[in-house]
């Protein structure tokens, strides 16, 4: 019986210790991103470009992506300057521990498995710009006729998916921040029906590179 209360009680102080170490991590990811509408761009985005993929009408597509250029040029622009403000917390702050699960103090006791969220943030920064900068157009041919629409619509779902996956990928980190690498991924399966795994497979290929390089992904 005492072992039983033991056990009870070291589970409700390590509860306790990880919501206090969340809190804290969320209130100081929150006072950054308060000062952008960096989430309100997102979803924007994403509705949009949910409604573009899912349009059989390959002029009104074509409509629904030309209208979303001010919102990417939009997040591009203040995420980038998140990421150069977020550089202003100091290492320790910066801390996620690559363990699946939360663990009160790992930032503290296994610093040499952890990474650094700054550095993260950067990536995501350099992957939006990437992503908007895909071309939406063929090259034009030597004939300088203009590209049939159909091409282009295949460009632009293309370029959507992209842009769609290092969208998802960055709220995935930013929870795993907040949260863990677990509850990050539930998330993202619960809210997209969609694996962390399907989301790194298909933001480019220097995203890819560089995540996996900074996280320890394997495989």
């Amino acid at each position: 019986m005492e072992m039983f209360v033991g056990a009870a009680l070291l589970a409700l102080a390590l509860h306790f210790l990880n919501a206090a170490d969340q809190a804290r991590r969320i209130v100081l990811l929150g006072r950054f991103l308060s000062r952008y509408r960096i989430e309100q761009l997102l979803e924007q985005l994403t509705r949009g470009y949910q409604r573009a993929l899912a349009e059989e009408d390959v002029g009104r597509s074509a409509a629904i992506w030309a209208g979303l250029h001010p919102a990417e040029d939009a997040l591009c622009s203040q995420f980038g300057r998140f990421a150069r403000e977020f550089a202003q917390v100091s290492e320790p702050q910066a801390r996620v521990s690559r363990l699946p699960m939360a663990v009160p103090w790992a930032t503290v006791w296994l610093a040499q498995g952890c990474f650094d969220m700054r550095k993260l943030v950067v990536i995501h920064a350099q992957g939006f710009e990437r992503a908007v900068a895909l071309p939406t157009r063929p090259p034009q041919g030597a004939d300088g006729d203009e590209p049939p629409l159909a091409d282009c619509e295949r460009l632009a779902r293309s370029r959507a998916r992209v842009l769609l996956a290092e969208m998802l990928l960055m709220q995935h980190s930013c929870h795993w921040f907040c949260k863990s690498r677990n509850v990050a991924s539930a998330r993202l399966l619960a809210r997209q029906q969609t694996s962390h795994q399907q989301v790194v497979a298909t933001v480019t290929a220097e995203t890819r590179r560089a995540y996996a390089a900074l996280v320890g992904l394997r495989g």
